[in-house]
């Protein structure tokens, strides 16, 4: 496992799709700088402006993004025509999407780190008031730790569609739907505490200095515990792939009629 790891960490160099959640992770925070330009009498501080990038990447921005990369990355291998090759090591299928769930994992907490830096130098740029070591410090624990929460609520969805045909397409519709719902669950403390994408705010402590949002910890572990059983279910009952045979038909000679 630990030199699937290494073998798919060394891949990652040459994926230039990491860029584009690089950008995505941009996005999230420019279109909170945009929202600041609203004359709606919100008063913008440090910790106010980062909550909104929170709430852009876990509703809009990284769902979708983190299942486009982990989808990606899961079907290089036949989109290169590589498996065949690799599937004449010893090593099953299931050991192989485990490797790369694993570098998805990390790639989630990296690109956490990026949208911290983003979010730190837009906030530095506007100058809002708040600004502190203390709040720096809390903004990339919860961003980074709030990515590696959203993708294990979306791994069941990755490791469903990795088998697929164009799996990571259509899972990214899936998760895109998926994260957009977290805001209709936001409305009911007990469906946020139970619904994954929700549930992963609870565990960073999301706005809990608000006397409305009531997190219970328990069951947000429960949920993110759920959709860790539910990815194994799903990779370990992945039957593995062997390589399809091409068969050559043989040409026919054509008997031309007449002289």
């Amino acid at each position: 496992m630990l030199r699937i790891v290494k073998t798919e960490i060394w891949k990652l160099k040459r994926y230039h799709m990491i860029w584009a959640g690089v950008l995505l992770m941009l996005l999230s925070v420019l279109l909170t700088l945009f929202s600041t330009t609203a004359l709606d009498g919100t008063y913008w501080t440090f910790s106010h402006f980062t909550e909104q990038v929170i709430k852009n990447n876990f509703s809009m921005i990284f769902p979708m993004c983190i299942t486009l990369l982990a989808g990606y990355i899961i079907a290089r291998e036949e989109i290169d025509d590589t498996m065949k090759s690799i599937l004449t090591v010893p090593v099953s299928y299931g050991s192989l999407l485990w490797g790369k769930l694993f570098v998805c994992a990390l790639l989630s907490l990296f690109l956490g780190f990026v949208s911290a830096v983003f979010t730190v130098t837009a906030n530095l740029l506007m100058g809002f008031p708040g600004f502190s070591a203390a709040s720096v410090l809390q903004t990339f624990a919860q961003m980074i730790l709030n990515c590696l929460f959203l993708y294990i609520a979306v791994m069941p969805v990755i490791a469903a569609t990795a088998r697929m045909s164009n799996g990571h397409m259509v899972g990214t519709v899936i998760a895109f739907v998926y994260g957009y719902g977290g805001m209709f669950a936001a409305g009911n403390m007990t469906l946020a505490n139970i619904y994954p994408i929700t549930a992963s705010m609870g565990l960073i402590r999301y706005r809990s200095y608000d006397e409305a949002v009531h997190w219970n910890m328990g069951l947000c572990g429960l949920s993110m515990t759920a959709a860790l059983l539910v990815s194994a279910v799903i990779v370990v009952t992945t039957r593995n792939v062997s390589p399809a045979k091409t068969v050559q038909k043989q040409k026919k000679n054509v008997v031309k009629k007449g002289w």
